[in-house]
């Protein structure tokens, strides 16, 4: 079964879906609208990316932290958490248990994210990964 139809299976779970690591493509099922999922692709990237970044920053003052390769995060919300494992997104109400189970299915999925994160994303946009990155 696809991840997202197995994600969109969980009571609770508002939207779930793909998104391109350039950000700008992406799939989704559930109660989005195109433009809020296109939004959300975006949201997603950056995240990633700046999470990314910010794990990079801490190793490097702390060598051997555990903190990388990063394999995703969450945001909660009021109302609602979004988290993301890989290129998958799920939005979900905030619920008792809920979060674990959509973790627990997304990592089980996905798997572990080994390779580095932003040179994979940089090559993947047609640059250079051989010069510095920042």
């Amino acid at each position: 079964m696809n991840i997202v139809k197995q994600l969109m299976a969980i009571p609770g779970v508002i939207a779930a879906g793909e998104y391109a690591y350039r950000g700008d493509r992406f799939t989704y099922q559930g109660a989005l609208t195109d433009e809020f999922a296109r939004m959300a692709s975006i949201l997603c990237r950056a995240n990633t990316l700046a999470v990314n970044m910010q794990a990079e920053i801490l190793e490097s003052f702390s060598e051997g932290c555990g903190c990388r390769p990063v394999q995703g995060w969450i945001v909660r919300g009021a109302q609602m958490t979004v988290c993301s494992v890989g290129s998958y997104f799920t939005f979900i109400e905030n619920q008792d248990h809920l979060l674990n189970d959509v973790m627990t299915i997304m990592r089980a999925k996905v798997g572990d994210v080994e390779d580095d994160l932003l040179v994979n994303l940089y090559a993947r946009l047609g640059g250079d990964t051989k010069e510095a990155l920042y």
